[in-house]
């Protein structure tokens, strides 16, 4: 992760203020690495590595260690996502009863490629895990925090058609 490519303006004032304040507010930001990039993941909604390089300037951590920590842990993301999150468990117990339907229906209706972060209104992003932790409801999709269980790929449009009523709803 070259410096150099970096365009370090993306970053707002604002959040590297706040995120300044949270990072001198710890008495060990080194120590506490995961929960900085938690909040620098809170104030922006994902980690681009010019927000990575950022953090390792500030903690002193080497930016390799920073990305490293970032590409290990599901909960961080390098790419924006939607105000919706799909993760489809594709763990053995969800894959053998049928998650790569799931998914496959789930990028289908939402016309999502493997390589596309969102949709194109923001609204959605889908990912594949490799475990929720919820063998016996499988295959399970996880939507933001909802989990639904036992999921069959004719499900996926009514899963989709609940969360844009939803998003409707709130705006």
């Amino acid at each position: 992760m070259s410096h150099l490519e970096l365009d370090m303006s993306i970053l707002e004032p604002e959040l590297l203020a706040e995120l300044d304040a949270y990072i001198d507010s710890l008495p060990d930001p080194r120590g506490s690495i995961i929960a900085v990039l938690h909040k620098a993941q809170e104030l922006n909604g994902y980690l681009p590595r010019e927000l990575q390089l950022y953090v390792a300037r500030r903690t002193g951590l080497p930016t390799a260690k920073i990305n490293g920590i970032v590409t290990f842990y599901s909960f961080f993301s390098e790419v924006p996502s939607g105000v919706y999150t799909i993760s489809v468990c594709t763990g053995t117990a969800c894959f053998v009863k049928g998650a790569q339907e799931v998914l496959d229906r789930f990028r289908e209706e939402l016309k999502l490629e493997e390589d596309e972060p969102m949709t194109e209104d923001g609204l959605f992003s889908i990912n594949d895990v490799r475990c929720i932790g919820a063998c016996g409801l499988a295959p399970v999709v996880r939507v933001n925090e909802r989990i639904f269980g036992h999921v069959k790929p004719d499900q996926v449009s009514e899963i989709i058609a609940q969360h844009r009523k939803e998003a409707a709803d709130a705006s």
